[in-house]
């Protein structure tokens, strides 16, 4: 494995990581002031997401506001060159219904200079959706 392909999958470990311990700072840090963010249309907070304070509002408060024991557990991590995919499932309790919910996820991102250039979410987004109905 290259040392660019090795450094990119250490910079999405670190991501999760920092998510695990709820230090969102740190996964801020990591996206580039230009990034693309990609909810899957349909979910919850489905769209595109521009630059870092769009991504922290528009995903990371309202999950902290919506859910308790929100988690994502990484079963994989995946690189070719750039790309880097993180396979997943997403566990947590909505607050407002107090249903607990579990989907699978993937994550592909784009890495360029040791920032997250792009980030694309696949989710089973019934499952989010049903836990909040």
């Amino acid at each position: 494995m290259s040392t660019v392909v090795t450094d990119n999958v250490a910079l999405i470990r670190s991501a999760y990581e920092a998510f695990g311990r709820g230090d969102i700072p740190a996964v801020i840090d990591a996206l580039a002031p230009e990034v693309l963010w990609i909810e899957t249309q349909g979910g919850p907070y489905g769209g595109v997401y521009e630059g870092p304070q769009a991504v922290l509002e528009g995903i990371f408060a309202r999950v902290g506001t919506d859910w308790d024991g929100f988690v994502c557990d990484v079963e994989r991590v995946l690189a070719d060159g750039d790309t880097v995919v993180g396979i997943c499932t997403y566990r947590g309790t909505y607050r407002a219904t107090s249903r607990a919910m579990a989907a699978r996820v993937v994550h592909v991102w784009e890495v360029r200079e040791g920032q997250v250039q792009r980030m694309e979410q696949f989710v089973d987004s019934e499952q989010l959706n049903a836990a909040a109905r």
